[in-house]
């Protein structure tokens, strides 16, 4: 077998999303009633699974999210989870954190007792567990279109702000066509694209950004 049969072969046995391709589009039940993720299109979606209602970490999780869901939602970004439990579950949770906790969980949650969005999205891995969907975070893009994805054990919870920063990194590199480096925060230097030629290269030192060498450059916005 030959490398490009090899890589047709490893797309072939690929599940779940592809960065850079249309995230899969679905229909489901949620606490907020039917929903489409077609509905969401013009908007940025941050769709995150957890492994199962009434349980300790993903209950810290949900109040942390909804302490951010107005920061998110001014971004245009929006909230949706998702686990393999029916709406009847969801809705019982999400009032007992209202009760116990008093946190207001804003964002629909998916009841995907068929596993439907959770295998389209590959939200189940073998090594983790066969029954419940480990931490996912998919961010989609207004276009439809997968950007990042991250991934947690059942045992970790998520770092909320990093959810925040990724966002705002995507939109930054949407709007300014620059890419931003490790650490970075908004406020911080973008990195200027490399040039493509050699041309480019010879000229990037004099072109007025704060560059390390010609690959390495940056500017502020």
């Amino acid at each position: 077998m030959n490398d490009e049969e090899l890589f047709d072969e490893c797309l072939c046995c690929h599940e779940g999303p592809v960065l850079g391709e249309p995230a899969p589009e679905f229909s489901a039940v949620t606490t907020h009633g039917p929903m489409e993720l077609k509905d969401y299109l013009g908007k940025w979606v941050v769709l995150f699974s957890h492994p199962a209602d009434f349980t300790p970490v993903c209950t810290t999780e949900f109040i942390a999210l909804a302490g951010v869901y107005e920061e998110l939602k001014a971004l245009n970004a929006y909230l949706i989870g998702l686990s393999i439990d029916s709406v009847h579950a969801h809705l019982g949770w999400v009032r007992n954190i209202k009760e116990k906790m008093g946190v207001d969980i804003p964002f629909p949650v998916i009841a995907d007792l068929d596993m439907n969005v959770a295998q389209l999205y590959g939200m189940i891995q073998a090594g983790a567990s066969s029954t419940a969907t480990v931490r996912c975070v998919f961010f989609i893009d207004p276009e439809g279109i997968m950007r990042a994805m991250i991934y947690y054990p059942l045992t970790n919870g998520r770092y909320i702000p990093e959810i925040i920063r990724l966002v705002k990194a995507l939109q930054t590199t949407d709007e300014k066509g620059v890419a931003t480096p490790a650490n970075w925060q908004p406020g911080d230097k973008v990195v200027v694209p490399a040039p493509a030629t050699q041309k480019g290269a010879e000229a990037r030192m004099k072109e007025g950004y704060e560059c390390k060498d010609w690959y390495l450059c940056f500017k502020d916005i």
